[in-house]
């Protein structure tokens, strides 16, 4: 191994230490709604800030349902997100004490001590019509990107 080389890995090294993994987590009680929402914004908006391995996206609920509801596939699906294919999980205490920020969706009194944790007091879309579900689907994008602007700054190609 050269000198370079040497160096070369050392600032590797350097890089790697410095940018920890981030874990943000998204939760309600089904995870079948707002927090795939959320979810679904998220993983975009690491993909489109190139953040990679530096952001972890966790989901879950506390008692989660059989299936994303339908129309919150089709909201997506209209924000150009392709919600097929997931399906709602529980979520560990373990899982939300290892997060770095945990938004809960407007039903929880879930403390933290060493978390921050923020609950979007959102209507749930389940059984509400496309028009109510959209209203929700765009607060909660507005969201998400305000969460990732204040913990990595703001989009310059925004």
């Amino acid at each position: 191994m050269t000198s370079t080389d040497t160096a070369d890995d050392e600032t590797a090294t350097d890089e790697t230490d410095t940018d920890e993994t981030t874990v943000l987590t998204f939760m309600c009680v089904r995870n079948a709604g707002r927090s795939q929402m959320a979810t679904a914004f998220a993983e975009r908006e690491r993909d489109r800030r190139g953040l990679g391995d530096r952001v972890e996206i966790r989901t879950g609920g506390t008692d989660p349902a059989d299936s994303v509801h339908d129309v919150v596939v089709e909201a997506l699906s209209e924000a150009g997100l392709d919600a097929n294919g997931r399906t709602p999980r529980s979520i560990s205490d373990a899982a939300l004490v290892e997060s770095d920020f945990v938004a809960t969706m407007g039903c929880s009194t879930l403390e933290l001590e060493t978390v921050d944790t923020d609950d979007w007091a959102l209507d749930d879309p389940g059984e509400r019509p496309i028009e109510d579900v959209r209203e929700i689907r765009d607060e909660i994008e507005r969201r998400v990107i305000a969460v990732f602007d204040d913990r990595f700054g703001a989009r310059t190609d925004a």
